[in-house]
């Protein structure tokens, strides 16, 4: 019989969704499939400072939550693709608004940020 995951019952309707999106490197692997299928070690240069084991991690996570996709072709030597899913896809207008509040509001942040410190440091 499998088994049965428990699922967090969040106090505000976003959480759900954050739980699947957030997390250091995962908009950044959604947002870098957008255009077709990558191999790890492509998405690992496009990314930029991620390790081999924290990609992997997330990646596993993002299969589990149905966001991506791997395909492992029977060559020699193997070949590994990573592709976002419709699942994934349906995320794009909330990363287009994402980019747009931050567009909007980045420098409002960062303002609060270095007062912030100013004060508290």
């Amino acid at each position: 019989m499998p088994n049965k995951i428990e699922e967090h019952v969040f106090s505000c309707p976003i959480g759900g969704t954050l739980e699947i999106i957030a997390g250091r490197w995962k908009p950044e692997i959604i947002w870098n499939l957008q255009d077709g299928p990558m191999r790890f070690n492509a998405l690992k240069r496009e990314i930029g400072h991620v390790s081999q084991k924290m990609l992997t991690q997330q990646l596993r996570e993002l299969m589990r939550d149905g966001l991506i996709t791997r395909t492992q072709y029977a060559e020699i030597p193997p070949r590994v693709e990573y592709q976002q899913t419709e699942l994934a896809k349906s995320l794009k207008p909330v990363f287009a608004a994402l980019i747009d509040w931050n567009t909007k509001h980045n420098s409002k942040v960062q303002k609060s940020r270095l007062k912030y410190e100013a004060e508290n440091l």
